[in-house]
């Protein structure tokens, strides 16, 4: 399993000149670019650096500058996933971008509600007495077009440092960044691959009427039970070619792309990598798949459960473990045999992932999907191939066993999804955590949920878990169950169809 490629480095000699003087008269030479402008071999022009042409991050803010300057980009996004995943920053001109202009956000962006209010302090939640400021730190890997603008702008993904130039603790990309610096400290390295359900909605102005799915290019309205389907797929080619495209543009590799069973469903699957860069695109991907949909005046939505009586869509995480000096997949010995580590890990995602339930389905609608009879895990269970459980463990060859959780909805942050489902597996395989037998048995049709059934109990499950105060910090569990509290009050103060329907003239 290899990492994404690195934008090669520079040459490291200087550009030749180009002589002023008159050209020597010219040998039988195959005609090139140098011949046809005048200059022989030895004087033709520098090789143009291989970075300039790279689609996705350079090596340094010089180069920055010089690829910026290349495809005359004139602004910025300077951008960082808050809690919820959502893309918050500042807009630069390029100039400014490249000319060390110091970049700030006030650390109460980072806590507040999916609505955008300040939740009260609760717990050991606490508000920055002076709301300081947080420095954006561009990561340069991350620098890309982006191709839905209609001027020439770039984006680029920064993380948040306070004013001493320490990782902010409670901000997502460095709390995955925490989860996968424990498992380097062991000689590690986890690999992820993570799978996006979403579906295409049309469009709603009023949040009171249901979701409906779009019109395809039939003229009708795609059904559900389209699983796999290509004519399905196909319904929405036009709109399918610009994600493509505008994902190649930004240097972001889809494996595949299927229908799903939902009406208007679609899944894209990523390549295996490092859990920070599939993070970034993840996050990217969100990004890039909304702006197609709206090209196309429909929606994208992530929600895990947007339309009644139809699946919720998932983030399915496959995740495995090798050893940094020999490349080694730990989950197989030798012979091709489970080894300890392997069920060590399935151990500690039976034994901690119900604690961490709230970072993987982190709104009240999550829950709607994790019921009984709707193809969602409701256990914490593991079985061979067996898509009925939490965790399951696809067929494969010794070098790529893995465990795929299937718990995470679609619309969590996947840095926080990462961290939660690694750091599981990390205290699994630490402590030793022995797993129970696997199922090969249905288990999610019984009625029986041994998960957290809604949010509060998932927060309340989330800050009694002391291991998750040092894997993640203290503080990011503090701040984070203030927020989901805060979120689960605003949403006790709506008013549901359900109960204008059946309480109004009944009780």
């Amino acid at each position: 399993m290899a990492d994404r490629t690195r934008p090669p480095k520079p040459e490291a000699t200087s550009p030749s000149k180009i002589k002023r003087d008159k050209p020597k008269r010219r040998t039988a030479e195959p005609a090139g670019p140098a011949s046809r402008i005048g200059l022989t071999r030895r004087e033709a022009l520098p090789e143009r650096p291989n970075f300039l042409d790279s689609r996705r991050g350079v090596p340094s803010m010089a180069e920055a500058g010089e690829w910026l300057r290349a495809r005359g980009i004139e602004d910025v996004e300077c951008i960082t996933p808050d809690l919820a995943g959502v893309a918050r920053g500042k807009m630069m001109p390029a100039k400014k971008f490249t000319g060390n202009t110091s970049l700030a956000l006030p650390s109460a962006l980072f806590m507040h509600t999916i609505s955008g209010e300040y939740p009260d302090e609760t717990g050991e939640f606490r508000y920055s007495p002076n709301d300081g400021d947080l420095k954006l730190v561009p990561d340069l890997s991350t620098l890309s077009a982006v191709p839905w603008e209609s001027d020439p702008t770039a984006q680029v993904i920064c993380d948040l440092v306070d004013t001493a130039g320490e990782a902010v603790a409670y901000t997502p990309r460095n709390v995955l960044k925490r989860v996968v610096a424990l498992y380097h400290e062991r000689g590690w390295t986890p690999i992820v691959a993570p799978e996006i359900e979403f579906y295409l909605v049309s469009k709603n102005v009023d949040p009171d009427y249901p979701l409906t799915p779009p019109i395809g290019r039939s003229g009708r309205q795609i059904s559900g039970g389209q699983a796999y389907s290509i004519g399905g797929v196909n319904e929405f080619d036009e709109l399918i070619d610009d994600i493509y495209h505008f994902s190649d543009a930004q240097g972001l590799e889809i494996d595949t792309l299927i229908h799903e069973d939902g009406a208007a469903q679609l899944e894209i699957n990523l390549r295996h990598g490092d859990p920070i860069e599939l993070a970034d695109q993840v996050f990217m991907f969100k990004r890039t798949i909304r702006e197609a949909a709206l090209k196309h005046d429909i929606y994208a939505t992530f929600m895990a459960k947007p339309i009644q009586g139809q699946p919720g869509s998932a983030l399915h995480i496959h995740q495995s473990v090798v050893d940094r000096k020999t490349g080694q997949n730990v989950f197989s010995e030798k012979d091709g045999s489970p080894s300890p580590l392997f069920f060590h890990f399935l151990g500690g995602m039976q034994r901690y992932v119900p604690a961490a339930l709230v970072m993987m389905a982190p709104y009240v609608n999550s829950y709607r999907r994790l019921t009984h009879g709707m193809s969602a895990p409701t256990n914490n269970a593991w079985g061979y191939d067996n898509r009925t459980t939490a965790f399951r463990v696809p067929t494969s060859d010794a070098s790529s066993r893995r465990v795929e959780n299937r718990l995470p909805s679609s619309d969590t942050n996947p840095y926080l999804a990462l961290a939660a489902s690694l750091a599981c597996g990390w205290l699994g395989l630490v402590n030793a955590v022995q797993p129970d037998q696997p199922t090969d048995r249905t288990v999610n049709e019984d009625g029986v949920i041994s998960l957290p059934r809604g949010l509060l109990e998932a927060v309340a499950a989330f800050e009694a878990e002391d291991a998750f105060h040092e894997v993640f910090s203290r503080e990011f569990v503090a701040t984070y169950a203030g927020i989901k509290r805060g979120e689960h009050e605003t949403f006790m103060q709506v008013i549901s169809p359900w109960e204008r329907e059946f309480l109004l003239l009944n009780v």
